[in-house]
């Protein structure tokens, strides 16, 4: 005993399953490669490894965006709290914005606004979340799915997506692993990490899957309209006569503000299926217990969707597709990496690590990490996503830091290449 307390043990402990899952996320992996970056290395950190392009002068918001917050602060009417679903005008603007792609009207009932796309999924997966359910999720994905899955106890099955057919989905794989405690597919579209882009009649084969397994689509569209390709997006809600479909996306990349921390939940399912099975008051639960978006941010939601015109729009793409352009090309000229298809839309391509031709190397977690301590560039691991021994490349940045990094990815090659 010492000063009455017993020392030798405490009635506390760590949750064994946050710390499990949590070591799942991107932004754990790049928090211990960042961590690796020789401090005695004078030449900038390159950032090869996130979905945050904002940190480059060249991808900087719309005026557009930043006076509608300073608006909305200044007005003194979003100071309090807002609804647990979000401010009306907030989610009939969301509602507006999304319908002018669908062949039907959403209603700001339909719209629930989050703390960005991560926490949409939080939400999402917790409301579906019964004992004995399972989810099916993509290989290779978005590991905050797996991290809320095991956190939520939603088995996980995995599908893969076919790198020699543009990543699209392994539907035979899908309904080999369904079930009759299936409840949901995740479709991420534009891909990440792939860089692809769907089209239409590959998603409408994807909802009449799950209409013939009697489960949802979340279709993940955080990267809609980011495609820079001969795909144009197609929102996976115009399929929700076919199927429920629940889209969770944000402005966080189309507008350059993943920090602003802004999205949305929105069920399209004219059919009234998920009201039906009482997926809606799960979802209201759940955020019922939960927090809600900054407030300012959705008073200025409105003005941001309405009045950002186009050319910001295009310039954004335009670059993408510069970008793009740059990492096919440059990919080539490594012999230990290969891309299987140039990438279509969001910023990011996955590419294969050829190890048989590096002399050093165990895995494609050890590649990042020793080209991390020696040239201070940083690329996702594909193991984070769910492929061993591919990586992630981000390529939304200055050109210049994308030439930069490739030179130095190039000469890390160079020097681990495998002896004739």
């Amino acid at each position: 005993m010492e000063n009455g307390t017993r020392t030798s043990k405490w009635n506390f402990k760590e949750n064994e399953k946050l710390v499990s899952v949590s070591g799942l996320t991107v932004r754990s992996v790049l928090n211990k490669l960042m961590s690796g970056v020789d401090p005695a290395d004078t030449r900038p950190v390159i950032p090869l490894g996130h979905g945050d392009p904002s940190a480059f002068p060249c991808f900087r918001t719309t005026p557009v965006a930043e006076d509608a917050i300073s608006d909305a602060v200044r007005s003194a009417k979003f100071n309090g709290y807002s609804s647990t679903v979000g401010i009306l005008p907030a989610r009939r603007a969301v509602a507006e914005y999304l319908s002018q792609d669908l062949p039907y009207k959403l209603s700001p009932d339909d719209v629930y606004l989050t703390i960005g796309c991560n926490q949409a999924i939080e939400v999402l997966l917790n409301a579906l979340a019964r004992p004995n359910a399972n989810i099916l999720l993509p290989t290779p994905g978005f590991p905050y799915y797996e991290a809320w899955a095991g956190f939520s106890h939603l088995e996980m099955r995995h599908f893969n997506l076919l790198p020699e057919k543009e990543w699209e989905v392994d539907l035979n794989m899908v309904e080999s692993l369904a079930d009759e405690n299936t409840v949901a597919i995740v479709i991420i579209n534009p891909g990440n990490p792939c860089g692809n882009v769907y089209t239409d009649q590959h998603l409408k084969k994807v909802a009449e899957m799950a209409r013939k397994l009697r489960i949802l689509v979340i279709a993940d569209e955080v990267y809609a309209h980011l495609t820079f390709g001969s795909k144009p997006f197609v929102p996976m809600g115009i399929f929700g006569s076919i199927s429920p479909v629940i889209t969770l996306g944000s402005i966080s990349k189309r507008w350059i503000v993943p920090g602003w921390r802004l999205g949305w939940l929105v069920t399209n399912d004219p059919n009234g299926i998920l009201k039906e099975h009482g997926v809606i008051d799960s979802i209201t639960g759940y955020l019922n217990i939960s927090s809600d978006p900054a407030t300012f941010i959705q008073g200025a939601i409105p003005q941001i969707l309405q009045k950002t015109k186009d050319d910001f729009f295009s310039k954004i793409v335009n670059m993408l597709r510069e970008d793009a352009n740059i990492v096919y090309d440059r990919i080539k000229d490594i012999p230990c990496i290969t891309c299987p298809s140039k990438p279509e839309g969001s910023m990011f391509v996955m590419v294969k690590l050829l190890l048989d031709l590096l002399e050093d190397i165990e895995d494609d977690l050890d590649f990042c990490d020793k080209l991390a301590k020696e040239e201070s560039l940083i690329i996702l691991p594909g193991v984070a996503v769910g492929l061993k021994n591919w990586l992630r490349i981000t390529f939304a940045c200055e050109p210049s830091s994308l030439e930069d990094g490739f030179q130095r990815l190039n000469a890390f090659y160079q020097r681990h290449a495998k002896k004739q």
